[in-house]
């Protein structure tokens, strides 16, 4: 099988994160007016930095149906933007009061609180006016089949709902009654998790693929949304800030319950490694043209930031 450092699955990356980060540019606004203040906080959350691992995931899916990269980098943009603007809201002090991310300031710090609030609220809508623009796909049934799943996945029942529960999980471990297990699964299957699962699913929905081609990939990327977490709490445990970009340790701090904090490191790594097997198992269907994605799910429990 391909390995995460294999050549291969590194020039992908770097090929679609280059792509990426140029349909970013191009379709985020440019400084104008007397919105320029939020137009630079907006290009300032998005440009320069990331694993842009969501619009990886659209993308590659999406070349297994024949998709036209334009599309589907178009989708992958959308898909990013509103990360991104889950990021910027997620740092604020109301949140996680976070004063790094990527290496830098957070919008927060580098603007003020207003700037990343409208940057975050601009982001987000500009994410769906991206999805239903007939340039990312001419069927009108295309373009609202990825604006609800957008819709479900950041929001109440998705993203948005597991930062709710992360948020009442402060509360709940300093009153000395931590997540347990399945509680922690839920709150990452909804905070992280879901957006990972509709980023791989819009590939198969710009393809026009079946339900069943679209539910393999759903599975696999939910498989690969907690195997994602999981190392990204042993990088939080074990990790630097200069390795991340962003502090460490702040929820072990907290008291909040992680996976490494409930299985142990050792557990935490066997777990990954487990569900990283199980979601290039899912692909098999697909034969060598997955072999990229099944290098993606490597590459998520070996990856050092």
């Amino acid at each position: 099988m391909t390995t995460a450092t294999s050549p291969a699955l590194a020039a992908a990356m770097q090929e679609i994160a280059a792509a990426v980060e140029a349909e970013l540019d191009a379709l985020l606004p440019q400084p104008a007016g007397g919105t320029a203040w939020l137009d630079e906080a907006m290009r300032y959350a998005c440009l320069g930095g990331g694993k842009r691992l969501r619009p990886f995931l659209t993308v590659a899916a999406a070349d297994l149906f024949g998709v036209p990269r334009g599309r589907s980098l178009r989708a992958g943009a959308a898909i990013e933007m509103l990360h991104c603007y889950s990021l910027v809201h997620d740092d604020l002090p109301c949140m996680d009061d976070d004063d790094l991310r990527r290496g830098r300031p957070t919008v927060h710090r580098a603007f003020d609180e207003a700037a990343a609030v409208l940057a975050g609220d601009g982001l987000q809508a500009l994410a769906f006016a991206v999805l239903a623009d007939p340039a990312t796909h001419p069927d009108p049934a295309v373009q609202a089949d990825l604006v609800a799943g957008l819709a479900r996945a950041a929001g109440s029942r998705g993203m948005v709902g597991g930062q709710a529960i992360d948020l009442a999980a402060e509360a709940r471990a300093a009153g000395g009654r931590p997540l347990n297990y399945p509680e922690i699964a839920e709150l990452q299957a909804l905070k992280t998790g879901a957006l990972i699962r509709f980023a791989a699913e819009a590939g198969a929905i710009l393809g026009q693929a079946g339900p069943d081609e679209r539910a393999v990939l759903r599975d696999y990327a939910a498989d690969l949304g907690v195997a994602f977490q999981i190392a990204d709490d042993i990088l939080d445990h074990e990790g630097s800030a200069a390795e991340l970009g962003k502090a460490v340790g702040k929820d072990a701090a907290a008291g909040k319950a992680t996976f490494v904090g409930l299985l142990g490191p050792d557990e935490a790594r066997t777990r990954a490694q487990t569900l990283t097997n199980a979601a290039t198992a899912r692909l098999a269907e697909f034969g060598p043209a997955a072999a990229i994605l099944q290098a993606l799910a490597e590459f998520v429990i070996t990856r050092r930031s």
